[in-house]
């Protein structure tokens, strides 16, 4: 088993109360929390996950060699460094704005569970990885624009990221490993 699996259903999150200092589980769809599993959660996965995760600060768990696995959708604009990609090979045309307006309603749809980080990113992801459902492979610490590496060792496996500013362009992640 994974020291990295959380075990908790898709779209669900650990979160710890600044009041108690106790994790609690948060949908990030719903914003719906709760101090007990949920419903559909691998208790036992879910057990050992908690225990690495109280062992590493109530920080998320990474892999022995220090490295994270990330999936991301990135939409570029035209302040992005390099404003072409695969869809756009003329030039990115979005502004910053609209690229964040597109990417809060791709969020949603994930959030809610209509479509998955991996299969919008094949056909959305201004990156290369599209044609990997986004996944960029295992990274360690200083491979990564800064934001993005703290983005990515923030979230559990599993989690979906907020949107995230880099100079390539705005990003969601989800990390899965």
């Amino acid at each position: 088993m994974s020291k990295t699996a959380t075990g908790l259903p898709p779209g669900w999150a650990i979160r710890v109360s600044r009041t108690h200092n106790k994790e609690y589980f948060l949908n990030q769809a719903t914003s719906e929390s709760t101090w007990e599993a949920p419903f559909g959660s691998d208790d036992a996965k879910l057990a050992e996950y908690l225990k690495h995760f109280r062992a590493n600060g109530n920080k998320p768990v990474v892999q022995d060699d220090g490295k994270v696995r990330v999936s991301h959708l990135l939409i570029k604009n035209v302040q992005s460094r390099k404003p072409r990609s695969w869809k756009s090979p003329d030039g990115i045309t979005l502004s910053r704005d609209e690229a964040i307006s597109i990417l809060k309603k791709h969020q949603a749809r994930i959030l809610n569970g209509e479509i998955k980080l991996s299969e919008l990113a094949e056909t959305e992801s201004d990156c290369s990885s599209h044609s990997q459902g986004g996944d960029l492979g295992f990274f360690g610490k200083g491979q990564m624009q800064p934001k993005f590496e703290e983005a990515a060792y923030g979230l559990n496996v599993g989690e979906i990221s907020d949107i995230i500013e880099t100079d390539s362009g705005v990003h969601i992640l989800q990390r899965t490993g």
